[in-house]
């Protein structure tokens, strides 16, 4: 029975935007842009680098984990007791590229956090895509 407890849920959003990775990829990455389309941060793109997102509403505890240049970055995100992992994936398309975005740790005692993030990504991606709009 207790294995149940151990299961953990997962937000992903996907999109197909029409820009190249490379210029989705600053915008992941360099912090004045971060701050645009999700929030205030520290963020250095340095394996192990630890910074902090911050909102009015508070803010989460991330490290970074995985860099690959273009293609992938993944950091852990954590903050009101919750510990998860959030990884961007760019995949180059004919058009643009698929920007996929997977944050994986939800446990089922956190439904506000899982459903919180399953209402905010889509709007932090709408976010994203404005910013890449109007950023040469």
């Amino acid at each position: 029975m207790n294995e149940a407890s151990t299961e953990t849920r997962s937000v992903v959003v996907e999109r197909e935007i029409p820009h190249p990775p490379e210029k989705i990829w600053r915008a992941l990455t360099e912090p004045h842009l971060i701050e645009a389309w999700l929030m205030k941060n520290d963020f250095a793109l340095a394996m192990d680098h630890r910074f902090t997102l911050s909102a009015d509403w508070g803010s989460v505890e991330c490290r970074v984990l995985e860099i690959e240049p273009n293609k992938t970055l993944s950091y852990s995100w954590g903050g009101l007791g919750l510990e998860s992992i959030v990884t961007w994936t760019l995949t180059p398309t004919g058009t643009g590229t698929h920007l996929r975005m997977e944050q994986t740790g939800f446990r089922p005692d956190q439904p506000q956090a899982y459903h919180g993030a399953k209402a905010g990504w889509p709007r932090f991606f709408a976010n994203l895509e404005q910013v890449l709009a109007r950023t040469e």
